[in-house]
């Protein structure tokens, strides 16, 4: 049964009359195994993957991007429909959002950008550190990310490191799990900040980003965090019930 699911990724629908048992029994196993949700498994592996969280704020913070197709004036497909959406914004090109998160209290911080460049990451990551500082986290210990360029053998992000007394990290390759929490992040981003309404321009859908990443920190709830927001987990965080 747990082979079925790690190798063919198979549901308890599927597994069921392989075996000759009620999906519900196969249901039950498979959650008594850990295997009970395929978001559980690494797909290409069929591996668990292993869930952890870090003891206390600054200690592990990671940072991502997440590129967005940019808006033309007057809006995209979801204002002007399918056709007309097309037709605008074929030369549009893309917006990059930086975003950082902190493991143990999934606090965030995104800027927008048109690039990925080094000098760029680099610079986002001195005024991420400086938000975690304003909202109590004094120092990051360690900087998670993919093997993309700008991070890996990079003087820039090197100094930016520096400058915070911080280590670099690496995912393994082809592992996007391993910085998982960022990506949760990003799917949050685009559901409740990016796709959330049809925005006419791109300044209006840029503009709209800092109320979302107030909201995400200080009231939206957090599974992880018994329904908690972000905030919550800072020591004597300023302004944390604002």
């Amino acid at each position: 049964m747990c082979h079925l699911r790690t190798s063919r990724k198979l549901g308890p629908a599927r597994i069921g009359p392989i075996l000759g048992m009620p999906a519900s029994t196969v249901h039950r196993v498979l959650t008594r195994h850990g295997l009970g949700r395929l978001a559980f498994l690494d797909r290409p592996t069929g591996q668990v993957i292993r869930r952890f969280e870090r003891n206390r704020p600054g200690e592990l913070v990671h940072v991502d991007v997440k590129k967005l197709g940019r808006i033309p004036d007057g809006g995209g497909h979801k204002v002007l429909g399918p056709q007309a959406g097309r037709a605008t914004r074929s030369s549009m090109g893309f917006d990059y959002v930086h975003s950082a998160v902190d493991d143990h209290t999934r606090l965030a911080y995104s800027e927008v950008h048109g690039d990925e460049k080094a000098a760029t990451c680099a610079a986002f990551l001195d005024r991420a550190a400086t938000f975690f500082q304003n909202v109590g986290i004094d120092r990051i210990e360690r900087v998670l990310t993919d093997n993309a360029w700008p991070y890996r053998k990079n003087f820039a992000w090197r100094d930016a490191l520096a400058r915070l007394g911080a280590t670099g990290k690496l995912t393994r390759a082809y592992r996007p799990p391993t910085n998982g929490k960022v990506e949760r992040f990003h799917r949050a981003l685009a559901d409740e900040w990016a796709y959330t309404r049809p925005y006419t321009s791109n300044d209006e859908r840029t503009a709209a980003l800092p109320d979302f990443l107030h909201t995400y920190n200080h009231h939206r709830s957090h599974t992880a965090l018994n329904g908690q927001p972000p905030i919550t987990r800072v020591n004597n965080a300023p302004g944390q019930y604002t």
